[in-house]
């Protein structure tokens, strides 16, 4: 691990940088950053950002990538959360940020959120004792997880946040008690189907993180109305300050920063309803949140504690799959690959898993279907929740999965992450040619040919007769020859005698 690691959160309502040191016990920070850029706000009635906005995130995101440059890149995670989960035509602000920082920047989703910011909190809390609720409200969402020790039990990401609360009903800056039971109401019904589980676990200490929890806090302690926590009557203190004030702009509260104050309202809304639907009595404020969960879970990766490998490990039994045959796939597309990964630009790391969680999961799709099971597959792993993975690695995983059989869906291929695409492709052949080799799902070993590959051709040479002695096999290679050469793509094989 390098011995500085670093986290960006480009959250919804803030951007926040995070720079530290890996120690023992934890991490040592050593920078920090916040710009409070406001992502919601310029997201329009089409869900495309507007100029003004996209502007403001790039000189921000600029100002972060110089802090980062001698950073490793194996020892940076930058990503994007609720509003660039929901913008629409943002492809083109994307790569320009990715230059800007240097880094690719990854989408995740709600519940990997809620993940990682479950892992921030346990590890920046000093008690380990008995379960926990974890609050996190942020501009765009509202991401509320139950654990224990380091282990999540429940997760949730609601469509609800600071930001998109205020927005929906204070947007002409007025405030009056019709329009906040209006807002709590909303609240109380995104939270509605999530309460009985949630309460089902039976929670010791409750926990808010990020802006909004740290900000109703701060505004709690210095009006005299809590002292060091979060209450029901803090929150109805400011929310009732509000509507005494009528406006939002003329709402003082002591201990608000004036860089929160535009979003502060719709986030207490949402906290108050929390604290009351799971009848909280006292909520603490954690420290820790995304960002130091993704400096945790980096740390986690580089020693080996992949939380990406139990997420298919778990997919994989939660389907029933055959284990047994997924792990002869898996041997096979890995030994092939190793013949061919460095001269392909396929060297690294996340190739070689890639290809190995694709080969343990390439049947998932038979958990609902046998016809045109692969496609299934790739449906569900676009849009599964699957711990650690971004939203780009599961459009990868998709990818190769869908293309293991029958005929080759280049257009998912171009939908990819320009670096991930011709990789994926290749990585999609070897896929194919192991599942060809283990289709009779026999036991028995199968031999493991000489492979060469290239962008535009793959070529597998078999010892002693092996294809004419299994003639299957070598009807099944001149189909995906055919197969292959409608997608320009030449596939040649042959048996030499020693």
């Amino acid at each position: 691990m390098s011995d500085s690691i670093a986290a960006i959160d480009l959250g919804s309502n803030s951007f926040h940088l995070l720079v530290a040191r890996p120690m023992n016990q934890g991490i040592q920070v050593i920078d920090q950053d916040k710009e409070m850029v406001c992502l919601a706000a310029g997201l329009q009635a089409d869900r495309t950002l507007d100029s003004e906005t996209k502007e403001r995130a790039l000189e921000c995101l600029s100002r972060f990538g110089q802090r980062i440059r001698h950073i490793s890149p194996s020892a940076i995670r930058i990503v994007g959360t609720n509003t660039l989960r929901a913008a629409r035509k943002s492809k083109k602000f994307i790569k320009q940020a990715q230059l800007l920082l240097g880094h690719e920047i990854e989408i995740i989703s709600g519940i990997e959120e809620a993940r990682l910011i479950y892992l921030g909190v346990a590890h920046s809390i000093a008690s380990d004792k008995g379960r926990r609720m974890v609050v996190d409200i942020g501009g765009g969402s509202t991401e509320i997880i139950v654990g224990e020790r380091f282990e999540p039990l429940r997760m949730e990401s609601l469509y609800m946040g600071c930001v998109s609360m205020t927005r929906r009903y204070f947007s002409d800056g007025t405030v009056s008690a019709r329009q906040v039971a209006q807002a709590r109401l909303a609240a109380l019904l995104e939270l509605e189907p999530h309460i009985k589980s949630f309460r089902k676990l039976d929670w010791a200490q409750s926990i808010g993180a990020s802006g909004t929890a740290r900000a109703v806090e701060s505004v709690a302690r210095a009006n005299g109305w809590a002292n060091g926590d979060i209450t029901a009557e803090a929150l109805s203190n400011i929310i009732q300050s509000y509507i005494n004030a009528g406006s939002l702009d003329a709402t003082k509260l002591a201990g608000l920063k004036a860089e929160r104050s535009p979003v502060f309202l719709g986030g207490a809304i949402i906290l108050a309803a929390v604290i009351e639907v799971f009848d909280i009595q006292s909520m603490m404020v954690s420290s820790g949140a995304l960002r130091e969960g993704l400096l945790y879970d980096l740390i986690g990766r580089s020693q080996k504690e992949s939380t990406r490998q139990q997420a298919v490990v778990d997919l994989l039994m939660r389907c029933r799959l055959n284990k047994t045959h997924a792990d002869r796939v898996e041997k096979t597309a890995i030994a092939l690959w190793n013949q061919v990964a460095a001269d392909n630009s396929l060297g690294d790391s996340d190739s070689q898993k890639m290809l190995g969680w694709a080969a343990c999961l390439h049947e998932l799709g038979l958990s609902i279907a046998h016809s045109q099971h692969h496609k299934h597959a790739g449906y569900f792993l676009r849009h599964a929740d699957l711990s650690g993975f971004s939203w780009q690695e599961q459009q990868v995983l998709a990818a190769i999965v869908q293309a293991h059989r029958r005929s080759f869906p280049q257009d998912l291929f171009d939908r990819l992450p320009r670096v991930w695409r011709q990789k994926a492709i290749q990585l999609a052949l070897l896929l194919r040619l192991a599942v060809i080799l283990h289709r009779s799902r026999s036991s028995a070993s199968v031999p493991i040919p000489a492979c060469q590959l290239s962008e535009k051709s793959i070529s597998l040479t078999f010892s002693n007769k092996w294809l004419q002695q299994h003639p299957l096999s070598l009807a099944d290679f001149e189909e995906e020859a055919r197969r292959l050469a409608k997608r320009g793509i030449e596939f040649s094989f042959k048996s030499k005698d020693r």
